[in-house]
């Protein structure tokens, strides 16, 4: 295990679990959902914007930054904490994803990945092992390895190719590691394979890393099937090491996953949507360019405690999303965050006190009433 590096579970109600993961730059009260900073900065917030809302850890790319501005500069200028001025924990993915996202750009071998760079067409190579020596050039607390995500397929004969190529990069990810206080998590594959995944978990665990994540799964499968899955993963992995469900992110998304044990999030999901005008609140989602929010002098959410309800109507937000002022998406993406962080903190405490199953059905019983005609 990374030196610094360490989990303790503190209570657990059923399956659902909170717990702290320590780090050489802070510790982390889990389930969290962490904020993402693809580039190094999440879109139109500060550092100061994200401590006051309480986030405990940030999500950079390895491959992103490797493009530009490149790690030889953020290593020589303090690594991303020094670079970006925020000096909590960061955990940084591989770029394991971009094989799908840059699907049009990327050829795929045993040896690692070949992207043509959307900036200039040069060939980048990202193998296991440059994908490390990246990470630990950008000094994050937390690096991820080298995966193969892919869509997903009915035929099996694809998840098992891609997941057994996983272990072999995760086993040449491992091997390469040079920085003992930074922890090295693996990711499980196996598409919607309950046996693929349990296989992919069970050798992953045996190569040993400091903590687990689940990968390739928000591609199209049913809530149900990934609840399953998840139950199925967790089954062999060992409980004393940190869950972390990759890239999924809808509220209901997470206290599904929380119910079965996850402990670490990410999505671009309230960012992305809160730039343009989509809100989350404990009823439901509010699109604020409606005309019904002309007038409307509420806040987005009457109880929320982020730094904008407590001042702002959704007549002004609707107006600036209209005026096409960038303040609009900011305060949005601010609101979405903070309800995200606080959604979990309320699951923290839920769990804490054994009222977790409470809590979920509280949530379902407000959306749907919000739904209803």
């Amino acid at each position: 295990m990374g030196s610094g590096f360490a989990f303790e579970c503190l209570a657990r109600d059923d399956a659902a679990r909170t717990g702290r993961i320590d780090t050489p730059h802070g510790s982390i009260e889990t389930p969290t959902f962490m904020p993402v900073a693809t580039r190094g900065a999440v879109r139109g917030l500060d550092v100061r914007d994200l401590e006051g809302i309480g986030s405990q850890i940030l999500l950079a790319n390895a491959y992103h930054l490797h493009e530009r501005p490149g790690e030889a500069v953020i290593q020589n200028l303090g690594g991303l904490h020094g670079f970006t001025g925020w000096r909590g924990p960061w955990l940084t993915d591989s770029g394991g994803y971009q094989v799908t996202s840059l699907a049009d750009r990327a050829v795929v071998d045993e040896q690692g990945v070949t992207f043509r760079s959307p900036l200039d067409g040069m060939a980048r190579n990202l193998t296991p092992e440059k994908c490390i020596a990246v990470q630990e050039a950008l000094g994050s607390d937390i690096a991820m390895v080298l995966d193969e995500c892919r869509p997903l397929s009915d035929d099996l004969a694809a998840p098992r190719a891609n997941m057994e190529r996983t272990l072999r990069w995760a086993e040449r990810c491992a091997k390469a590691r040079q920085r003992s206080e930074q922890a090295l998590f693996g990711i499980v594959q196996g598409g919607v394979s309950p046996e693929l995944r349990r296989e992919s978990a069970r050798e992953t665990a045996d190569i040993g890393f400091d903590g687990y994540a689940h990968g390739g799964l928000g591609l199209g499968e049913s809530r149900e099937v990934r609840a399953a899955l998840l139950t199925e993963t967790h089954s062999a992995l060992p409980e004393a090491r940190p869950r972390y469900l990759m890239g999924i992110g809808r509220p209901q998304d997470l206290l599904d996953a929380v119910a079965r044990g996850v402990d670490l999030f990410d999505c671009v999901v309230p960012t992305r949507n809160g730039r343009h005008g989509i809100v989350f609140t404990s009823r439901g989602v509010l699109n604020l360019r409606n005309a019904k929010f002309r007038e409307d002098s509420a806040p987005i959410e009457a109880d929320c405690d982020c730094p904008v309800c407590p001042r702002t109507s959704r007549a002004y937000l609707r107006h600036l999303f209209h005026a096409g002022e960038s303040l609009g998406g900011r305060l949005a993406s601010l609101h979405n965050l903070r309800f995200y962080l606080r959604l979990l903190e309320r699951s923290r405490e839920a769990i804490r006190e054994q009222r977790f199953a409470q809590l979920v059905a509280e949530w379902e019983g407000n959306v749907r009433e919000s739904e209803s005609p």
